[in-house]
């Protein structure tokens, strides 16, 4: 039992893909938590924007925003379990089990090919994510700032935003892009911007260790492309050989047949 134990243990080491392992737990961590600051960011900057703005128009894109958070994050989550499942199938000993005949290595080929170009298209997208982190997350940090400075009194304070009228929707009052008086500045600072800004800064964070973790699918799955194209020398291999054995022993069982009829003629 102790024997067979640890041989079961050793096979199950060697068949294991701890890159591809590893990756897709930074991309599990990495969505899960990108998704969830990401849904509580985009909630407080509508709130931010309805309660001290005043802007009730042109805010139709928030529920949109949200929903495509969670497909992205089930797609993800989904893509890397598929991914680790080729990732198996193409390490250790599983590869020479699944991948004997020529049909099978064309099909674990074509698939590693067509996860490898589907995680290139990803990474793109979520770069492009990441820059919108960077961009959200600065001008929050900005914004920070702002409030942070002494020149903006809690009692009489004014923040004014009207040199940014350009982010506004068309027929914002001038009125509404001041931020003045100790309740709304409070509210501004300290219920939305603190809060917002932190939800940013873990998103971005998120965000770069999902690309990380992409790059790591990338890097595994031409392993496992290469690993499969070259069973093919293999498997040619491993026939010459058994050819080889199989001459050989045709050969000696000739050679034993005529000595032993030399033998019976004498």
């Amino acid at each position: 039992m102790g024997a067979g134990g640890k041989g079961a243990c050793d096979g199950c080491i060697t068949r294991t893909p701890y890159a591809t392992l590893v990756a897709v737990i930074m991309c599990w961590a990495g969505v899960g938590v990108f998704c969830g600051t990401m849904y509580r960011g985009v909630n407080l900057t509508l709130r931010l924007l309805q309660d001290v703005f005043k802007l009730d128009k042109g805010l139709q894109w928030v529920e949109p925003t949200q929903l495509a958070f969670v497909i992205l994050g089930a797609s993800m989550a989904a893509l890397a379990l598929m991914i680790l499942v080729t990732a198996i199938l193409a390490t250790g000993a599983t590869r020479v089990e699944v991948y004997k005949s020529s049909v099978g290595r064309v099909g674990g080929r074509i698939a590693s090919a067509c996860f490898i170009f589907i995680t290139y298209i990803l990474l793109l997208a979520w770069l492009v994510v990441l820059l919108c982190c960077i961009v959200i997350t600065t001008f929050y940090t900005l914004s920070w700032g702002v409030c942070s400075t002494d020149e903006i009194g809690w009692d009489n304070g004014v923040i004014d935003f009207y040199p940014l009228h350009f982010m506004f929707p068309e027929g914002t009052q001038k009125v509404n892009m001041l931020v003045e008086g100790q309740a709304e500045i409070k509210m501004f600072c300290k219920d939305y911007v603190q809060r917002a800004e932190v939800m940013f800064i873990l998103s971005t964070v998120s965000c770069m260790l999902v690309v990380l973790s992409l790059v790591h699918f990338l890097m595994a799955l031409s392993a496992n492309y290469a690993h499969i194209r070259g069973q093919d020398k293999f498997t040619d291999l491993q026939d010459l050989h058994m050819m080889d054995i199989t001459s050989e022993t045709v050969k000696l069982t000739e050679r034993d047949n005529r000595y032993a009829t030399q033998e019976y003629a004498m």
